[in-house]
C-alpha cells in the first residue's frame, strides 16, 4: 500500500470515528431529554421506601421490620432505635412522626400465637390520640376504636426528661423521679383514655366512656350471650346504677 493510500485510509477512519461519536452523543442527549418523569413497574421487591419532600425531609416510610424507622422529631431520631415497627409511618410538615400503621403476627414452636394490627393518629408534638386496634393472643381477642387525651407537653422534652431519670443510679431515687415524671401536670394526666368502642376479650360488644382522668364512668354492653345492659360508675369504679335484665 502506498503512502497516499495509507493517508486516505486514515482520513476515512477519522471521519468514521467522528461520525460515530456524533451519532452516539445525539442518541444519548435525546434519551436524556425525552426520559419519562416517572417509571412504571409491573412488580417490585423492596425492603423500604422513603417518600420525601423536595428538600429531602421524610413524609412517609414504608418498610419491613429490620429496616423500620424509630421515632423522629423535627427530622431527628429520638426515644428508641428502629427495627421493630414493620408497616407505614407518617410525618407532618415539620418532619415529626404523626401516626402510622403497624402489624405483626406469629405462631410459636409450642403452638401458641399472637397477632396485632395498629393504626394511630398523633396529637401535634405528642403521641397517639385516635387508634384502630386488633390484638389477639391464643384466642383472647380485642378489637376496637379508642380515643385518648394527651397533656399539652412536648413529647421530645418528655422523652429527654425520662432518659435523664433512667441514668440515676440510686434505684429508689430513680423510681421516685419516674413517679413524679408520670404524674399529672397541673391536674392533667399525661395520657387518659376517653372512649373505647369495640369487642373486648370477654366477647362482649362495648362502648366505654371515661372522664378526663381516664376513669370509666359509663358502660354500654351487649355480652357474649346477647344480653344488653347500661352501667353508671362513680370515680372509684363502683357501679352506682344499672339498667338491663
Amino acid at each position: 500500500m502506498t503512502d497516499r493510500e495509507i493517508r486516505r485510509e486514515l482520513r476515512l477512519l477519522k471521519g468514521y470515528a467522528l461520525l460515530t461519536t456524533l451519532l452516539l452523543g445525539g442518541l444519548a442527549l435525546s434519551a436524556f431529554r425525552h426520559s419519562p418523569a416517572r417509571e412504571k413497574f409491573t412488580e417490585i421487591d423492596v425492603e423500604r421506601i422513603n417518600v420525601v419532600e423536595p428538600d429531602g425531609s421524610l413524609r412517609m416510610v414504608i418498610s419491613n421490620r429490620p429496616r423500620s424507622i424509630g421515632p423522629i422529631y423535627k427530622g431527628k431520631p429520638f426515644g428508641y432505635p428502629g427495627g421493630g415497627r414493620p408497616g407505614i409511618i407518617f410525618f407532618n410538615d415539620e418532619g415529626t412522626e404523626n401516626g402510622g400503621l403497624t402489624f405483626e403476627g406469629r405462631r410459636n414452636p409450642d403452638g401458641s400465637y399472637s397477632a396485632s394490627t395498629h393504626m394511630s393518629f398523633d396529637q401535634f408534638d405528642q403521641d397517639q390520640v385516635l387508634n384502630l386496634d386488633y390484638a389477639e393472643e391464643n384466642g383472647a381477642r380485642r378489637t376496637g376504636i379508642s380515643v385518648d387525651d394527651r397533656a399539652s407537653v412536648d413529647i421530645h422534652d418528655m422523652v429527654l426528661e425520662r432518659d435523664s431519670i433512667m441514668k440515676i443510679t440510686d434505684t429508689l431515687a430513680r423510681a421516685r423521679a419516674l413517679r413524679q415524671w408520670a404524674a399529672p401536670r397541673n391536674g392533667v394526666p399525661l395520657a387518659a383514655r376517653r372512649l373505647f368502642l369495640g369487642r373486648d376479650q370477654a366477647k362482649a360488644a362495648v362502648v366505654n366512656l371515661f372522664d378526663p382522668q381516664g376513669r370509666p364512668r359509663l358502660r354500654m354492653i351487649v355480652d357474649s350471650l346477647g344480653t344488653p345492659s347500661l352501667q353508671f360508675l362513680d370515680e372509684g369504679g363502683k357501679v352506682t346504677a344499672r339498667y338491663g335484665p
